[in-house]
């Protein structure tokens, strides 16, 4: 569908345990992150989403594989790739490298509610376009 997108992330001493590990949840954060400037790179600011729009994101499903560790100070990439498009969701392919490594796999579904009363909306005028 969507071309990849990347983007880079260093590990910091923060997203590890006492082993110097990244905690497995950590890199749901950094996918996030991810989602986050893929989104501002097709021109879609969450902010003025839910000001001008009324809707924001919501993550509704996530299917995860943890493949190898990451450590403390490990430079990664994260990669974001939209695999389908629904009148109220998308649905994202990422994945967590360190070089050529794979890391990570997930996909993630991501609806698009009503900022107010949290019930699915239309994804956002033009966020269709550019996401294909």
């Amino acid at each position: 569908m969507s071309e990849t997108f990347l983007w880079p992330v260093r590990v910091y001493y923060e997203d590890t345990d006492a082993g110097g590990v990244v905690y497995y949840a950590n890199y749901l954060r950094f996918m996030e992150r991810a989602r986050t400037e893929w989104l501002r790179r097709i021109g879609v600011e969450q902010d003025a989403l839910r000001v001008e729009q009324g809707v924001i994101f919501v993550v509704v499903a996530v299917d995860i594989q943890y493949q190898s560790p990451a450590r403390f100070n490990d430079a990664l990439e994260v990669s974001v790739s939209v695999t389908e498009l629904k009148h109220a969701s998308l649905t994202f392919a990422q994945r967590v490298f360190r070089g050529d490594e794979s890391l990570c796999q997930a996909n993630v579904r991501v609806g698009c509610v009503n900022a107010e009363t949290l019930r699915p909306s239309r994804l956002p005028r033009g966020l269709k376009e550019a996401a294909a």
